[in-house]
């Protein structure tokens, strides 16, 4: 009998955790405008401090041994032939990609920003955007970040944890930030804010034009729908979660009305046998939490079940966002949890145990040790 053939649409942080679990029972390709891993996490230290980010997430896909049995096709995705079973790309030469499956995985993400773009890029390009950006921040002595999510409340401090005299200011619409979080942890956060100089504006909804996705850092006073007078900065950073899912080469059918890819408990779309979906391009919840809760195992569990004719598992979710907000710091890591509750890894462990064994040996079966791009 013949190996089937699965085709994974997108190789974030949450496709490459699924082709990684897949690539032993099957042939997988992996179809993806970058050619590495760059994750959509951690924005705060990624404006920062970009080498430190750079090491843990932006890896080129040849450095995961069990990446080996995967082809990986750089190339953007452009449609599919649900009826044929065939996923369609373009490479960069506008030379045109076809790819026959028994299996997809469509795990395109979302665009978010300057930092989440499906946008085809080389190593060289995707390095000039994150020194452009860093140099922007760099140079400019205040800041105002705009949003009162993980995205914005990062950046927010470890540009402060960087820069102690740099001034900077966050802005966010309701009374607290981290709504999406247990309270407690906004009001440890809050105090950290605090803590290290940083001004926090509860209360202020920015205007937004409709047509201004946040994706890029501006110069320009911020105006406010709530009534106070706008404020100014050397720069602001727009993390308001405007997030857009990269779906316009799928087709209607598969969609919500809001774009992202309608799937059911098991994360297979619903009609298509064949077809799953998963991370921030499914939409399983408002949180849309198959992308931070283990989606890449139970998608890749089912799809053999599916191949094996055997029962189909479905996804929970924890209901609140959970997981580090500051990425790591000197004093070590701090994990939340979805009660609220925190644990802080020390750093000595960081080093040691979390980064080598638990995520590159743990999470992603092995990772080569880093050399130039």
């Amino acid at each position: 009998m013949s190996r089937k053939r699965i085709v994974i649409a997108g190789l974030g942080d949450v496709g490459v955790l699924t082709a990684i679990r897949l690539a032993r029972c099957a042939d997988v390709v992996g179809v993806s405008g970058k050619p590495a891993l760059l994750s959509g996490q951690e924005l705060g230290v990624r404006l920062s401090r970009p080498n430190d980010w750079a090491r843990d997430y932006w890896i080129p896909f040849d450095r995961f041994r069990r990446l080996d049995r995967v082809r990986t096709v750089h190339a953007t995705l452009t449609g599919v032939d649900l009826t044929a079973r065939t996923v369609f790309g373009r490479r960069d030469d506008g030379a045109t990609v076809a790819e026959d499956y028994d299996a997809l995985v469509i795990s395109t993400g979302v665009t978010n920003g300057f930092w989440r773009r499906p946008t085809l890029q080389s190593a060289a390009e995707i390095g000039a955007d994150i020194r452009a950006a860093h140099d922007r921040v760099s140079a400019a002595e205040s800041m105002i970040v705009v949003g009162g999510g993980a995205a914005a409340i990062t950046s927010a401090a470890n540009m402060a944890i960087t820069w102690p005299h740099k001034r900077i200011d966050l802005y966010f619409p309701g009374e607290r930030a981290l709504t999406e979080y247990h309270p407690r942890i906004w009001n440890r956060i809050q105090g950290r804010l605090t803590d290290l100089g940083v001004g926090l504006h509860p209360g202020h909804r920015a205007v937004v034009s409709d047509g201004f996705a946040g994706d890029e850092i501006t110069s320009e006073p911020v105006r406010f729908t709530t009534g106070q007078p706008p404020a100014s900065a050397d720069a602001v950073l727009w993390a308001i979660g405007r997030v857009k899912p990269n779906t316009d080469w799928l087709p209607r059918e598969l969609l919500d009305e809001h774009g992202f890819v309608r799937v059911t408990p098991e994360l297979r779309a619903p009609g298509h046998q064949g077809v799953f979906a998963v991370g921030d391009v499914a939409a399983t919840d408002r949180l849309r939490s198959s992308a931070r809760n283990r989606g890449d195992a139970l998608v890749a569990r089912n799809i053999r079940a599916e191949f094996a004719g055997r029962r189909l598992r479905t996804f929970r979710t924890p209901g609140r966002r959970w997981g580090s907000l500051l990425g790591i710091q000197a004093d070590g890591l701090e994990v939340f949890f979805p009660t609220g509750h925190a644990f802080r890894f020390p750093a000595w462990s960081v080093d040691r145990v979390v980064m080598p064994w638990i995520v590159r040996w743990g999470m992603y079966r092995g990772i080569r040790v880093n050399r130039p791009l």
